[in-house]
């Protein structure tokens, strides 16, 4: 329960000390929602959980604030407008109450939303630093999330932070073409942050449903703000999230081998996630506007409706495609329209589309490239091209369970 309240409060909390001491001392704010939670842990272990364990926590929060302002305040400088109220008693409670009102605190995680998304920071670090402020993962979490070390993430916060400072950056909602600049980095960084646990690039875990949860968290608040007017991408990412996000359980057996779509059962499919995607895939094409997510969410809508793999509707996902190569013509998009063009025109045209593409340089060394080239060979009965593609595939991967799946193709191509 308590990993559960910092995973959804630290953010939260971080926000609003942030307004509080400056973004440049962010690494302080981060540091006292840590001391608070580990006074939370001791408190409760002997006095019991309170009836209101969140109210608990921001009260202690604000407490070691006001703190930490009276005692370093000779030496630290806070940018902050508010730490004048602070440091009087006859003015502290009526600011913290404000402060810590739940409509400045939302404004205040949509601050370090952008904060966290800025320019100045590397995309790595943006990442990194977006796990670690807003969604409460620890140094070592967030390690084993994308398969590096702590000493790495350290130093991409580390160069995160630094750029706060350097580069100026101003703890606010940017306005203007900056708004729309900057809001498409922050679903940039929460699209892949999806993408990485929706189909993990390393490790055993084939799909990690806390970074997928985190990803959906951020961008939900995205779409509740009333500053950002114009949320086509938005509410399009949001139903590409739940409509992919819908079909987790059918994803993997009963060992955690990884199961095609073709053979996955549909009845454990969430239908009350499917919904909600098709609700935000019809509000982000209200207007009529058709963005990059919101063709994504279409073509994710196709799979997600059929009631069985023989009834996808693959002639409107090659439409998607072709509209969505007109956006963005990028190697992964280019490639995922193969599968559609096998389906609809069949897998020798696809071949000759995957050839067209296969020596991008940042597909050369790629696994799904060649088992997607595979999967047309088998259908051509070219099954000795479809081994050696395989063989390569199994090489280039580093997760366990996609291995097991690409070998047993490859035992068939054996036997054919």
């Amino acid at each position: 329960m308590v990993d559960h309240l910092f995973r959804h409060e630290s953010g939260r909390l971080v926000a609003v000390l942030t307004r509080i001491f400056g973004i440049e001392n962010l690494e302080l704010a981060q540091d006292v929602v840590q001391d608070a939670l580990v006074e939370a842990i001791h408190h409760w272990q002997y006095k019991g959980v309170p009836d209101n364990p969140s109210a608990w926590l921001f009260r202690v929060a604000k407490n070691k604030a006001v703190n930490e302002i009276n005692r370093d305040r000779k030496k630290i400088q806070y940018s902050s407008d508010v730490i004048h109220y602070l440091q009087s008693k006859w003015t502290a409670g009526p600011a913290l109450e404000y402060i810590f009102s739940e409509e400045e605190i939302h404004d205040d995680v949509l601050k370090m939303i952008f904060a966290c998304c800025h320019p100045a920071i590397s995309s790595d670090s943006q990442i990194a630093l977006a796990l670690r402020t807003l969604c409460g993962f620890s140094i070592s979490e967030i390690a084993r999330a994308f398969l590096t070390t702590e000493e790495n993430i350290t130093k991409r916060l580390v160069r995160a932070r630094k750029s706060i400072r350097d580069g100026n950056v101003a703890f606010e909602i940017p306005a203007g073409a900056e708004l729309e600049k900057r809001l498409d980095a922050v679903l940039t960084t929460a699209y892949l942050l999806f993408n990485e646990g929706y189909s993990a690039s390393n490790g055993n875990e084939v799909i990690r449903y806390e970074l997928c949860e985190e990803a959906i968290r951020l961008v939900q608040i995205i779409a509740g703000s009333k500053t950002i007017l114009f949320k086509n991408n938005v509410y399009g990412l949001l139903a590409l999230m739940y409509l992919n996000a819908s079909r987790f359980k059918g994803r993997l057996d009963e060992k955690g081998n990884i199961l095609t779509m073709a053979r996955q059962d549909r009845s454990k499919w969430d239908a009350g996630l499917r919904d909600k995607g098709l609700a935000y895939l019809n509000q982000a094409g209200q207007d009529n506007k058709i963005g990059f997510y919101h063709l994504l969410a279409g073509i994710s809508a196709c799979h997600s409706m059929a009631p069985d793999y023989r009834a996808t509707d693959w002639k409107s996902i090659l439409n998607l495609y072709d509209c969505l190569v007109n956006i963005d013509s990028s190697p992964l998009i280019l490639l995922n329209r193969t599968i559609a063009v096998c389906s609809v025109l069949g897998p020798e045209r696809a071949i000759e589309e995957i050839q067209r593409i296969e020596n991008i340089p940042s597909l050369k060394n790629y696994h799904l490239l060649y088992s997607t080239k595979a999967e047309f060979y088998i259908q051509s009965k070219q099954f000795s091209k479809a081994a050696a593609c395989l063989e390569t595939s199994i090489r280039l991967t580093s997760v366990p369970a996609e291995k097991e799946i690409l070998r047993s193709r490859l035992d068939f191509c054996k036997i054919s």
